[in-house]
């Protein structure tokens, strides 16, 4: 089972503070079954202006200690993209962005305010090749209002939608987990991750679910995360 959306590469968003820590959520991320990582730290120009160059620094800090504890699983980073001005910019610029695999690309949305220009931002990502990868849909409350077209026409626009595993219990509030369970039971979601950045987020997970029962839910909803796993 592969986890491709998280903050666990040490020090340079507002997920794990250090390595240590970012062993510590790798090894419970682990007992609940996961075997694979690709770690998405944020990409926002106001707080986190990450860039590939200091991801690359991140994770090589991570890598070093995860050698040094004997923990070998298939790993690597990319990003979690705001679609904010500045990715606007580096789309228009054609600068590359990190993939999670093959085309895929992982954005979010600001949580605030529904997102202006959404159409033409998707079409220039697709025409450049990219596949955007839509995290946490079901957590933007301004699309909850009339939630099936909205999110039906996201998917039109070609984003495929990831959902917070979290979501699913009321750990973001029960309007949140309502929504899950209609966009579930409308088979909207392509994808399911766990959005990890602390220890409360895998004590809430840890709570919530089992590896048997993991696995029971990937099956049940046919989330397609095996198809971004490393061969």
């Amino acid at each position: 089972m592969i986890d491709f959306h998280n903050h666990i590469i040490p020090g340079i968003d507002d997920g794990s503070p250090d390595s240590e820590t970012s062993l510590g959520l790798i090894k419970g991320l682990q007992d609940l079954g996961y075997t694979e990582f690709i770690f998405t730290p944020h990409i926002i120009a106001d707080t986190h202006p990450n860039s590939p160059e200091s991801i690359k620094q991140g994770f090589d800090v991570l890598n070093a200690a995860l050698d040094q504890n004997n923990l070998n699983f298939k790993r690597s980073f990319a990003a979690e993209y705001m679609m904010d001005d500045i990715f606007s910019q580096k789309l228009r610029n054609k600068e590359p962005f990190l993939k999670l695999v093959d085309e895929k690309v992982l954005v979010e949305f600001s949580y605030i305010q529904r997102p202006d220009h959404v159409e033409k931002i998707s079409f220039d990502l697709q025409i450049q090749g990219y596949e955007p990868i839509l995290a946490h849909p079901e957590r933007y409350i301004y699309y909850h209002n009339n939630w099936e077209y909205n999110y039906n026409h996201l998917k039109d626009l070609g984003f495929e939608l990831q959902l917070n595993l979290l979501s699913l219990t009321p750990y973001y509030g029960k309007e949140v987990q309502k929504i899950t369970q209609k966009m579930l039971m409308a088979e909207m979601f392509d994808f399911a991750c766990t959005d990890l950045h602390h220890y409360r987020h895998l004590q809430a997970l840890q709570d919530a679910f089992t590896k048997d029962s993991l696995l029971e839910l990937f099956d049940k909803y046919g989330f397609r995360n095996h198809e971004l796993m490393k061969s």
